[in-house]
């Protein structure tokens, strides 16, 4: 378990878009796999909103991008204990929070003033996911369980810990009115706004989508007007 993020001193990788003053926004991205096919289409969307005025961030998270931290050291804790970090380091100003696909998976504990997810994903659907990509990458292997110990497994390339996983299929986005939801008018799931679009993230490959990009920002801000700026 990692105990401290020392974002102020660039231990984690961050890019910040937009003016230096005013309400910033905090991209999270989604975890694993999806945070590669979906980072140009985040870094789009972010300069769209420093168009409209508006600040904004997108950390790697700890064990993911950039991040100088192993993913098998990581625990669910280090993730939302990153994010409030990065919040303090921001100083004082009003921070919203978007997230990316399970990115919503960890708003729920920090002190933001507003949340705005797109197409959030439950933890056991992105667990089972994961899981999925691990037996068709050895069918030979039984059916997978999950402990609380510090297990280590191998998915696609990445080693993570049974600890980790087994937290994260217990974990919910944030539902409460304090989050606004926007989804793909593919997806049957409840939402504040659905938009078309195509899921990049379900892409081999990284991918973008600049009208749709655009028209997520103008939410974004929009949301940000009414939550008080």
């Amino acid at each position: 378990m990692i105990d401290h993020y020392d974002w102020a001193r660039g231990r984690e990788a961050m890019l910040r878009f937009g003016p230096d003053t005013g309400p910033i926004v905090i991209l999270v991205p989604p975890l694993f796999e999806e945070a590669n096919r979906s980072r140009s289409f985040g870094v789009t969307m972010l300069r769209a909103l420093a168009e409209r005025g508006i600040a904004s961030v997108l950390p790697d998270l700890p064990g993911q991008g950039e991040s100088e931290i192993s993913l098998e050291q990581i625990r669910f804790s280090d993730w939302n204990n990153a994010i409030s970090s990065l919040i303090t380091a921001l100083g004082p100003t009003r921070v919203h929070i978007a997230a990316i696909r399970s990115g919503g998976l960890l708003t729920r504990a920090t002190p933001a003033q507003s949340r705005w997810l797109f197409a959030p994903q439950d933890g056991a659907a992105l667990v089972r996911d994961l899981l999925r990509t691990r037996r068709l990458a050895d069918e030979a292997r039984d059916d997978i369980v999950l402990d609380a110990s510090d297990g280590l497994i191998e998915i696609a390339g990445n080693i993570v810990s049974h600890a980790l996983l087994g937290d994260l299929q217990e974990t919910m986005p944030d539902r409460t009115d304090r989050a606004r939801v926007v989804r793909l008018d593919s997806d049957p799931r409840d939402a504040n706004r659905k938009v078309a679009g195509a899921p990049l993230w379900r892409r081999s490959e990284p991918g973008n989508d600049c009208t749709l990009a655009e028209m997520l920002a103008g939410d974004i801000a929009d949301w940000i007007g009414t939550c008080g700026s």
